[in-house]
């Protein structure tokens, strides 16, 4: 059993008892510093026993409007299905509450503007739990790009894939949830390809889609960025597998657990320059969850910077969009 700390300043509930809340997100929140997990939402009783296996003092609502209104609350984490998340964002803002939304925030971009407004007219802060940015391998990465260590940008390719074929009552096969590949894993390489360039798509090139019951198991998408062109393939029905590579004209580099690192591998970067002898970097303790709830705290209670901004959460869902609608055009003709 882990303890709370109940002297922690910053505290948090979460809103739904999912099972990436509880294997992740809530030791991660128990185990960042300054931080502490106080209360959860949740009607189901057996989800709520194994949380409270895991801290005896967790407060527990069984009506989600009951923690939005609970005063010892300072954020709410949300892991509810994908076409909640921007509803419940908002309410708790409204509820005067800071807010990390599990992504996709949105199922549409344009919907995001409203949450913008919000947050700037209620000075609290929100934002989507894009958990990779807040890992030192990409971090690295960006700087490599930003000093020109790799030449000019020729190439971004990514692919992350894993197969949930046998659980189709799984959220992410369900339509009506927001399932599919692209909302759930899309966003990672789409996302880290704009991360480390600070840089938008101009143009989808190309995409193949694999639907099954209204939602994508299968993608491969082609863009083009202004000076270099990125690919990604998406899949939940293939073997677990995910990879990244940065190449310009003078290196690459090739991130091997990009996504979920001490989870599918241990977190390494690969640098090549030319002929050179490769470097290898490799970051074994990091945690990019304890990581973002730390650095969430700090924004949300000073004037430091949050690492991924709503504006930057609009910019990969519109991308996504882009691929959805090259998609339905190449449909059409």
């Amino acid at each position: 059993m882990w303890l709370i700390a109940v002297n922690s300043s910053f505290k948090w509930g979460i809103l739904g008892a999912s099972k990436f809340a509880f294997e992740q997100m809530a030791p991660a929140i128990h185990a960042a510093k300054g931080n502490a997990l106080v209360a959860l939402a949740t009607k189901d009783s057996k989800k709520a026993k194994k949380f409270l296996a895991l801290s005896d003092t967790l407060n527990i609502h069984d009506d989600y409007n009951d923690l939005l209104e609970d005063p010892n609350i300072d954020a709410v984490y949300i892991p509810l299905p994908n076409h909640l998340h921007i509803e419940w964002a908002m309410r708790c803002l409204k509820a005067g509450k800071h807010v990390l939304c599990e992504k996709p925030i949105s199922m549409v971009a344009e919907e995001i503007d409203g949450l913008i407004e919000l947050r700037d007219r209620t000075q609290l802060l929100a934002a989507e739990a894009y958990m990779v940015v807040h890992h030192p391998q990409w971090q690295l990465a960006k700087e490599f790009v930003d000093s020109g260590k790799l030449g000019k940008l020729v190439q971004i390719d990514g692919v992350f894939s894993y197969n949930n074929a046998d659980d189709p009552m799984n959220i992410r096969n369900q339509a009506q949830y927001g399932g599919g590949g692209i909302p759930d894993i899309g966003v990672y390489p789409y996302g880290v390809s704009r991360f480390v360039t600070g840089l938008e798509p101009s143009e989808i090139l190309f995409v193949d889609i694999v639907f099954e019951n209204g939602v994508d198991t299968w993608a491969n998408v082609s863009a083009q960025f202004p000076g270099f062109k990125m690919q990604a393939v998406t899949s939940m029905r293939s073997a677990p597998r995910q990879e990244m590579t940065i190449q310009g004209t003078e290196g690459f580099l090739k991130l091997t657990a990009p996504f979920n690192p001490n989870v599918y591998d241990i977190a390494q970067i690969t640098f090549r320059k030319g002929n050179e002898k490769e470097q290898v970097f490799k970051f074994p303790a990091a945690n990019h969850y304890v990581n973002q709830v730390e650095a969430f705290s700090l924004a949300a209670t000073t004037d430091e910077a949050y690492g991924c901004t709503l504006e930057f959460s609009k910019g990969t869902q519109t991308m996504i969009d882009m691929v959805y609608e090259k998609n339905r055009k190449l449909l059409q003709e």
